[in-house]
């Protein structure tokens, strides 16, 4: 059937429609059982670690996969989205599978979603189908550990059919209101539903009612505490929070990545780290990440974590895409993520130029209320063509905090090329951020 991976990819995005039209009906787990269960659960190939969250998960997930990778493990990553390349969501070891083993995947996925639903009109989604390749792409290449991040939510998400050795639970803040609900409480909910009995809960700092829910679903495993797969009794669900277990020390933010020091009882003495990404943030997030990697790998040394966070780039986490004038791309979306990105490029660059788009549904003005304090000219655009946007309506909010430095360019080849032109002009360094579809646009632009 497929001779290439791309093709792969294409099959499978015709799936989007299905995907858009089972959002209004609501989500369940029941295809992706099916799924599994037709493919003989490639799920259950090696031991999984399960992140949540609503900020910093895509980070988190990729520093413990370069973190065991460092260690000899043999690693499957699964993130979303990706930037440029489709392949980006499935990777081993920091790179891209083999092109046998995405293409061989996707045959054996193709004859499995024919078998399931060939006389069904109930399809599977675009995110259901793309989880289970990623699956599929791992028992291919006889991986030795997954890292599986969640998409949207954490209850019926499509990864929540793996029993993992940790769950991990990132900051949660309000997204994807309209399908997870419009509370933290609400949402903490959903992403509790990734809690499972007797496995380890490694949970970053949090506001008290998510802190509160997290902390009630890991009771109420405790009280199912048994694993259906090894048929072994666990004695509790052990919960780690971060603020707990662990501290963050002398950060130090450059252009060239983060510099800080983390205290634990995990090591004797404090462990001296460094990230090729800026941010303070970033610095939480491999914290969080390095605990849950002692966890459930107790042996894993200091060295190898080192290492597995120096060599750790995720694309559009600050990243720099050219040096004159800098050129910063970011996908943030969330307020929480828009203030610390803009705090970090401020506190390196000072002022700038912001190219800023987003999708539908984003709380555009909290984040407008950040970004134009920040800079001096804000140039508003649409986050690409992939997700659904309204880029006038995005331009009015920021136009009625301050209307003397906002630009609307609809057409987003059109805005780069305006950004880029004057930050030549004006000697000032640009930040695109909003979306990874934006970031994705502003990479190809500049690479073209």
């Amino acid at each position: 059937m497929f001779s290439l991976s791309s093709s792969v990819f294409e099959w499978i995005s015709r799936f989007i429609n299905f995907e858009r039209i089972r959002a209004d009906k609501g989500f369940c787990l029941d295809r992706m059982w099916e799924l599994a269960e037709n493919a003989g659960h490639p799920e259950r190939t090696a031991p999984v670690i399960h992140v949540a969250g609503s900020k910093g998960k895509g980070s988190v997930s990729t520093m413990i996969a370069s973190i065991l990778s460092s260690a000899g493990f043999k690693t499957a990553l699964y993130t979303s989205p990706h930037v440029l390349d489709f392949r980006e969501r499935i990777t081993w070891n920091g790179d891209f599978f083999a092109e046998s083993v995405y293409v061989d995947a996707g045959n054996e996925l193709f004859s499995i979603t024919e078998k399931t639903f060939e006389q069904s009109a109930d399809a599977p989604t675009f995110f259901e189908l793309f989880t289970l390749f990623f699956f599929l792409c791992a028992r291919q290449a006889d991986c030795t550990a997954m890292v599986v991040e969640t998409g949207m939510g954490g209850r019926l998400d499509a990864t929540n059919i793996v029993f993992p050795c940790v769950s991990i639970i990132t900051l949660i803040e309000k997204e994807h209101t309209e399908y997870l609900g419009d509370t933290i409480t609400l949402i903490a909910k959903e992403k509790s539903g990734i809690i499972k009995p007797g496995i380890p809960l490694v949970l970053a700092e949090q506001a008290p009612e998510a802190r509160a829910v997290f902390y009630d679903a890991v009771e109420k495993a405790r009280c199912q505490a048994c694993s259906p797969l090894k048929k072994k009794e666990y004695s509790s669900t052990t919960v780690r929070y971060f603020p707990d277990e662990a501290e963050i020390k002398d950060i130090i933010v450059s252009q060239n990545g983060t510099d800080f020091i983390l205290v634990s009882e995990l090591f004797p003495d404090p462990l001296a780290l460094s990230l090729p990404i800026p941010g303070t943030v970033q610095a939480k997030n491999a914290g969080l990440a390095v605990l849950a990697v002692k966890t459930v790998f107790p042996a894993i040394s200091a060295e190898c974590i080192s290492t597995g966070l120096r060599k750790c780039r995720p694309r559009a986490r600050f990243e720099r895409i050219l040096d004159t004038p800098p050129v910063i791309v970011d996908g943030a979306h969330t307020c929480a993520s828009i203030d610390y990105c803009a705090d970090t490029f401020t506190s390196i660059y000072g002022d700038g130029v912001l190219l800023f788009g987003c999708a539908a549904s984003k709380d555009v003005l909290s984040m407008a209320k950040i970004l134009t304090s920040c800079f001096s000219i804000i140039i508003v655009t649409a986050p690409g063509t992939f997700k659904e946007s309204y880029p006038e309506k995005v331009f009015e909010v920021f136009k009625s905090i301050n209307p003397e430095k906002v630009l609307l360019i609809k057409n987003t080849a059109v805005a780069i090329d305006k950004t880029l032109a004057i930050a030549y002009e004006k000697s000032l360094p640009v930040l695109a951020t909003g979306s990874f579809y934006l970031a994705g646009e502003v990479i190809r632009r500049l690479s073209s």
